[in-house]
């Protein structure tokens, strides 16, 4: 995290990949190209406006955040410093890329009513539930246990972004993810000490990157970091075998990072082992085609699941249900009593054992054999 300092020039007909830039985040985004970056993480500072010395029950200091970086001298500096860094990361976002932002209650509604006012679109707030919160030592409030993030666009006209949909219903267990993830403190071996010191007082844990990059970007993205901080993101980015630029003011913290991501072994994976494609981005193949090629025939049945129903294959693809003619979703939705159904799910065709094969089965056999995997 940084807010004051001036940035190091850099080319700006080329983006600084796997790089760390020191100097204030502002400045430092202003050099980078327009529409260059396909996900941004922001862990801005929280403005957190501490007064007083907080103090265990057995009179111990807690070792809260108290740096020069999370100082400003009121709301109006701090919305001000906000606009500007969201305006810049706006410009720099691809028109098909998405940005997230972390903060506590002390911040995320200004930044949220900020992101709004520029025109981003907010997708999802994802609670940070942590299983491990510090206690609230004075007793004079609810604990404490969870950070909001906020997942926009560019704009509410903006038709496509990433989500690796499946890849986190896989990652939950093959239960559709909800917008609360439960994750500890980053604590333990995970969290970076110098002479027994926290190197940096917000490190955010893995995990948290981990399910942010993973369900917001493919392998091979830029995802920018304009608070890097201790490298999180950087080391997660490099896991996964994306590619970062980070953006940091405070040198101590990038020699952190550096060393962190640097000691990170480099892993050759292949795509397939760090995605699952959604079938929305596969290529599409219509029904019409399938018949085309003998996959099923004109004048073939297929069959709901449980073979209750049977219908009709039409030479120009649509099914006969009766007297009733229809493509293969308008059919499963009419008989099922709903106003729309997704076909390819629906249907069967039974095979020459006499057992059932899905006709979307059948359609990524097509994809498979012509080579539009």
């Amino acid at each position: 995290m940084q807010r004051r300092g001036f940035a190091n020039k850099h080319d700006n007909a080329q983006l600084p990949v796997n790089e760390i830039i020191q100097g204030n985040c502002i400045d430092v985004l202003k050099t980078l190209p327009e529409k260059s970056v396909d996900l941004i993480f922001a862990d801005p500072p929280y403005n957190l406006q501490l007064r007083n010395e907080l103090l265990r029950p057995n009179q111990t200091t807690v070792d809260g955040v108290d740096d020069e970086w999370d100082q400003f001298s009121g709301f109006a500096e701090y919305d001000d410093f906000t606009r500007k860094w969201l305006g810049e990361c706006r410009r720099v976002l691809k028109d098909n890329g998405s940005i997230w932002v972390i903060g506590s209650y002390h911040n995320i509604f200004r930044v949220g009513t900020i992101m709004m006012d520029l025109n981003y679109w907010i997708l999802n707030d994802v609670v940070w539930h942590k299983t491990n919160p510090m206690p609230n030592f004075r007793g004079t409030r609810f604990q404490n246990a969870t950070e909001t993030m906020i997942w926009a666009k560019k704009s509410a006209d903006q038709k496509k972004y990433t989500f690796n949909y499946h890849s986190m219903k896989n990652l939950n267990d093959e239960k559709q993810m909800q917008n609360v993830w439960f994750i500890p403190l980053c604590t333990g071996p995970e969290r970076i000490k110098i002479n027994g010191k926290k190197a940096h007082s917000t490190q955010k844990p893995e995990a948290l990157l981990y399910r942010v990059i993973l369900s917001s970007s493919n392998p091979g993205d830029i995802i920018l970091d304009p608070f890097f901080g201790s490298g999180t993101t950087g080391a997660v980015a490099k896991k996964l075998q994306r590619r970062y630029v980070g953006i940091e003011l405070e040198s101590e913290y990038i020699e952190v990072a550096k060393n962190r991501i640097d000691n990170l072994p480099i892993l050759l994976l292949d795509e397939s082992e760090l995605v699952t494609k959604s079938k929305r981005s596969a290529p599409r193949v219509s029904f019409g085609q399938l018949i085309e090629v003998d996959y099923v025939k004109i004048g073939q049945r297929l069959y709901s699941k449980d073979r209750k129903t049977e219908v009709t294959i039409k030479a120009d693809s649509q099914l006969l249900w009766g007297s009733i003619a229809g493509s293969i979703h308008r059919t499963a939705a009419l008989i099922q009593g709903k106003s729309a159904s997704n076909g390819w799910d629906y249907w069967y065709v039974e095979d020459s054992a006499g057992k059932l094969v899905s006709i979307d089965e059948l359609r990524e056999r097509f994809r498979t054999e012509h080579g539009l995997e």
